[in-house]
């Protein structure tokens, strides 16, 4: 059994721990609350465009725009994975990036290719790690993330799919729920798809797509052309703004969690070695009087 100045020293280190631990649930805590209100802030912008794209997409016009267009055979896809830039939150990344490894093995037995942009920093290390091609990726990219930042390298897989190279462009992130659950999300950004899942979970359907449904139509002002041109860079600028602040609010959520749960077992383990050691300094003094006693009784 360990001696008491070990044990002493333990506690003392198991203290310091929890006294960093309590500190990032604190500051975890306070940035979830703003994270919130930003990821709150844009969803409905964000759902209403998803449903005016969707009607766009099953519309009837002259012009077809080419993001509208769906591919007869996938030869290679653009894949967007946005993760945290930091870790201590959990299986928040784990989760998705297990969803990601999974997808990635059913392309390759398909032997269909995969660029992947890789946003945050646990995403492009795993992405390499695993021995996918990453085309373009965002770091550090911070608790309010700027939309040209993010923009730019999804851009690439874009202007791919626009030239022909890459045949589909899927996204892969982290659905806020509430604070104790965050699901991973996988949704295909380009071609514009039938159905989207919204943040809340909800379905947005093109009612086009459904049979004996209402087609949707539109007058463009002042033409089709420059109508879509605009609204579907717009809907990809949301798509991805939109997801990328969830994964922020659920990042600040998880590791308030983990770090509280950190915090729990430190407490925990705290308590466990301070029993261990009031009871060995009770056996050292019971030991001490004994032996005092001894000695007298021997005088």
């Amino acid at each position: 059994m360990a001696g008491t100045k070990e044990i002493r020293l333990k506690i003392k280190s198991v203290q310091n721990t929890r006294k960093i631990t309590k500190a990032m649930e604190m500051v975890a805590a306070s940035k979830m609350r703003k994270a919130q209100e930003r990821m709150r802030a844009g969803r409905p912008y964000a759902r209403r465009l998803l449903a005016i794209t969707a009607h766009a997409a099953g519309a009837s016009t002259d012009y077809r725009h080419p993001l509208l267009t769906r591919r007869d055979t996938i030869k290679r896809v653009g894949v967007v994975v946005i993760t945290t830039d930091k870790g201590l939150c959990g299986g928040l990344n784990t989760n998705l990036l297990r969803v990601v490894l999974n997808r990635h093995k059913e392309w390759a037995a398909k032997g269909i290719e995969v660029d992947y942009c890789a946003i945050g920093g646990k995403g492009f290390a795993f992405i390499s790690r695993m021995g996918g091609k990453v085309v373009s990726q965002v770091v550090n990219y911070g608790d309010r993330p700027a939309l040209e930042r993010l923009i730019g390298p999804v851009k690439i897989l874009i202007d791919a799919y626009l030239e022909g190279r890459i045949d589909e462009v899927h996204l892969f992130s982290n659905r806020f729920v509430n604070t104790m659950k965050q699901d991973p999300l996988h949704s295909t950004i380009i071609p514009i798809p039938q159905t989207w899942t919204t943040p809340e979970g909800q379905e947005v359907v093109d009612a086009a797509g459904q049979p004996g449904a209402h087609a949707w139509d539109y007058l463009y002002e002042p033409d089709a052309k420059t109508v879509l041109d605009e609204l579907l860079v717009r809907y990809i600028e949301t798509f991805v703004y939109q997801a990328a602040v969830d994964n922020i609010a659920c990042e600040q959520s998880a590791r308030m969690v983990a770090m509280k749960a950190a915090s729990d077992n430190a407490q925990t383990i705290i308590e466990e070695l301070q029993l261990i050691y009031n009871k060995n300094r009770q056996a050292a003094i019971t030991k001490e009087i004994s032996e005092i006693v001894s000695g007298a009784a021997a005088v």
